[in-house]
């Protein structure tokens, strides 16, 4: 049985704790209590509305914008942090991934096609210089591999 009440009492909660912190002179908040901590708040309702309230279609939006409000914080605070296009469909594959464990029947196909355009977005450009180099050493044998194929195909016992 769904709990309605979760996602809005987890919502008031988390701005009011956004709000509260901003009344403080904090070290840390300045940095914390940006708009990415928006997202991290309406994803962690969602989440909590998800999980104690049994409400499967509650996690892939909570997913998603949990992982935005991380990925925006982290391009802040860590310098080594990717800010590739790949992140965001890695983050939407992840939460697919996430739905599908949580439902065991969807999400699974997208989740994987995701992480796939993922890593080659990631990948592509070291994936194209090895492909490159690769293909370099056999650029002068090209012809001598088309003249094998067309012997094997004429040669070759139907």
């Amino acid at each position: 049985m769904k709990k309605q009440g979760i996602f809005p009492g987890i919502l008031f909660i988390g701005v009011g704790a956004y709000f509260l912190l901003q009344q403080f002179d904090l070290p840390f908040a300045n940095q914390l209590l940006t708009w990415p901590s928006i997202l991290l708040i309406i994803g962690i309702a969602f989440l909590f509305q998800s999980y104690l309230g049994h409400d499967s279609g509650a996690i892939f939006p909570g997913a998603l914008l949990l992982g935005l409000g991380v990925h925006f914080h982290a391009i802040v605070m860590f310098s080594g942090w990717p800010q590739h296009w790949a992140m965001f469909t890695l983050i939407v594959g992840l939460a697919f991934m996430l739905l599908y464990f949580r439902t065991k029947r969807d999400g699974l196909v997208p989740a994987i096609i995701l992480f796939i355009v993922s890593g080659f977005g990631f990948f592509s450009s070291d994936l194209m210089k090895w492909l490159g180099s690769f293909l370099d050493v056999f650029e002068g044998f090209w012809p001598l591999l088309l003249i094998a194929l067309g012997l094997y195909l004429i040669f070759r016992k139907k």
